[in-house]
């Protein structure tokens, strides 16, 4: 046989078929450094435009600010991991929102020579990796409650909603310039859809509110990648599986992280491999416990694998947490990644 690229391999993943290995989603680009346990090249490469990027520059302190102005801090005992500073709310009034929400100026952009420049900045290497461009940032959802904060996001999107819609085309109608301008330069394989905008028990909206004020702007800021048929790739956290249906109506063909308070084993019986799952790895539960041995870790990654991966739609993405340099969160990451590519290398060997 032909010697088969990780590419190709996750590749096959996307057109429902069964792959030749268990493949493990691990992205590079800056923001994602290489799992230095990591056996295997990384499956796939990020692209994101720099038409996209926050204009402000990091604070006094060090702390990022986001392309709407909202400042991130991130913590040790994360990881490095970021959240908005607490208690900083930059919109108070839903009905304000043009007051306080500025997207760049694109209208003096030279797009054949900005994606020139980005593409070369970016050196995506499209015979070993799924070129994968990032659209949208982090969300509509996510933004408003960065911007209001969750009670007062919450109270915006069932009491004013008319604005919300207002904010959420004035932030599509930006990601839709961006889109239209770089698609056919960077031809992405897949795109990626990010909004977190569940629990770990149920959505914050109901499928009502989802579908007036979320889904209409995913899909008016997707609409170049489903006009070329590049399929798309949602990352949404929480028990969200009440949105699969109209997922498809977005062009999207796989769900990360699938995390497990979802019927994933339901889910896939269902859909089989029309939506693949990325993920499927419990991360809070018995693994992130500060007892949990290597004979453990190792054991739920053979169990993650044999319970998702058969006949293929299926990519492992699962870590585990702690706060930087710690030994034992270090040595829990590499018996993961040690399990993951031996017994994941072999699972359709069988």
């Amino acid at each position: 046989m032909a010697h088969v690229t990780e590419r190709e391999n996750y590749l096959m993943i996307m057109r429902g078929e069964q792959p030749l290995w268990v493949p493990r989603n691990t992205t590079y680009s800056p923001m994602f450094p290489k799992d230095p346990y990591q056996k295997y090249p990384s499956v796939k490469q990020g692209f994101m435009s720099s038409a996209e990027q926050s204009p402000y520059p990091p604070t006094a302190e060090g702390n990022r600010v986001d392309i709407w102005g909202v400042e991130y801090v991130a913590t040790a005992d994360t990881g490095g991991m970021a959240l908005p500073k607490p208690g900083v709310f930059r919109l108070e009034d839903i009905t304000k929102w043009h007051e306080v929400v500025k997207a760049p100026d694109l209208s003096d952009i030279n797009w054949e020579l900005t994606n020139q420049r980005d593409l070369e900045r970016a050196a995506l290497d499209r015979e070993n990796y799924v070129i994968t461009q990032g659209i949208g940032g982090l969300g509509y959802f996510q933004y408003l409650m960065e911007l209001m904060g969750f009670t007062e996001g919450l109270c915006a999107m069932y009491e004013e909603p008319e604005s919300v819609k207002e904010m959420f085309d004035y932030m599509s109608d930006f990601y839709l310039t961006i889109a239209k301008n770089t698609i056919d330069y960077s031809k992405p394989d897949m795109v990626g859809l990010t909004d977190d905008t569940a629990t770990a028990n149920d959505p914050f909206v109901s499928m009502e509110m989802f579908r007036e004020l979320l889904k209409p702007f995913y899909k008016k800021e997707l609409q170049p990648a489903l006009d070329r048929g590049i399929p798309v790739e949602i990352h949404n956290c929480g028990r969200c599986e009440d949105q699969i249906e109209d997922w498809f109506d977005l062009g999207i063909i796989g769900w990360n992280p699938a995390q497990t308070m979802n019927d994933l084993e339901g889910i896939k019986a269902k859909y089989g491999n029309k939506l693949f799952l990325c993920g499927c790895w419990d991360s809070s539960g018995p693994v992130g416990q500060a007892d949990a041995t290597e004979e453990f870790v190792r054991e739920q990654v053979r169990e993650t694998i044999d319970k998702f991966a058969k006949g293929g739609g299926f990519v492992f993405w699962g870590s585990v947490y702690g706060p930087a340099g710690d030994e034992y969160t270090i040595n829990k990451k590499r018996w993961l990644t040690e399990e993951v590519e031996t017994y994941g290398r072999t699972f359709y060997n069988k």
